[in-house]
């Protein structure tokens, strides 16, 4: 498989009141062609900032990001970040907003169009492209925002805690759902969550961070016999998933 991204020695510090922070320290991974890497990590170690230097929103102190061979200078369109709220607009439809990625990035033609009309037929919102956003179920509205990010066909999705606004049943299914898109298309994908079993259930691999200033303690790679054809409802329920989870809960140190 071809290597999608590469962060190299990657650190980041930055300015604070008082003094100099450092968030990120010798960040060193890859994700290669169709993986679902997942990030896990304590509560405010910097999850959310390394997504905001592999998207090119913050530029590191250290190292380097490199997309599809090529250093990231700043945001591009070949990555899509699908962020924790849908931010789907009430007052356009949902069709509308699934096209609103393509507007901003004036991206809107025929082609264009007809496969975001495509992704809304082949994943169930067809029949709703109508509707607005508030008649819609949480996640029916998380899948319309997946599909506008999936519109303009990025080569790299980044998900951040795209799942923890959902009460616990709908996140199952949508996580269900979500993954189901990301391998269909095959799309890498990188995952924050807070939420071990959210990580384990969709990802290939799973990435556990330190507390701050953050650096990789674990890349664990998760396999399950039938990882080919498992939802990440029926991974939840194989005898090895309790395996993963307390081997990641213990790395975690959850207890300090």
């Amino acid at each position: 498989m071809g290597e999608i991204l590469c962060l190299k020695s990657v650190s980041l510090t930055y300015q604070a009141e008082n003094g100099e922070v450092e968030a990120l320290k010798d960040i060193n991974f890859t994700v290669n062609e169709g993986e679902i890497i997942s990030i896990i990590g304590p509560s405010g170690c910097g999850k959310t900032t390394l997504l905001s230097l592999i998207s090119g929103l913050e530029s590191p102190t250290s190292g380097e990001v490199r997309v599809g061979g090529h250093v990231v200078k700043g945001v591009t369109d070949k990555i899509g970040y699908m962020l924790q709220k849908d931010n789907l607009l009430d007052w356009r439809t949902i069709r509308s907003n699934t096209l609103l990625g393509l507007e901003i990035r004036k991206m809107l033609c025929n082609a264009t169009v007809d496969y975001a009309d495509d992704l809304l037929k082949t994943y169930g919102l067809w029949e709703f492209r109508n509707m607005r956003p508030s008649q819609l179920s949480g996640g029916m509205r998380q899948r319309a925002a997946l599909i506008r990010t999936l519109a303009a066909k990025p080569g790299l999705l980044l998900l951040d805690e795209s799942f923890s606004a959902l009460d616990y049943q709908t996140r199952l299914a949508v996580t269900d759902d979500v993954y189901g898109i990301i391998k269909r298309v095959k799309i890498p994908a990188i995952l924050v969550t807070h939420d071990i079993s959210d990580g384990i259930s969709m990802a290939d691999r799973l990435i556990v961070l330190t507390k701050r200033p953050a650096s990789i303690s674990r890349d664990i790679k998760i396999e399950f016999s039938r990882s080919e054809i498992m939802s990440p409802l029926q991974r939840r329920n194989d005898p090895l998933f309790r395996e993963y989870f307390n081997l990641i809960w213990k790395e975690l140190d959850v207890h300090e």
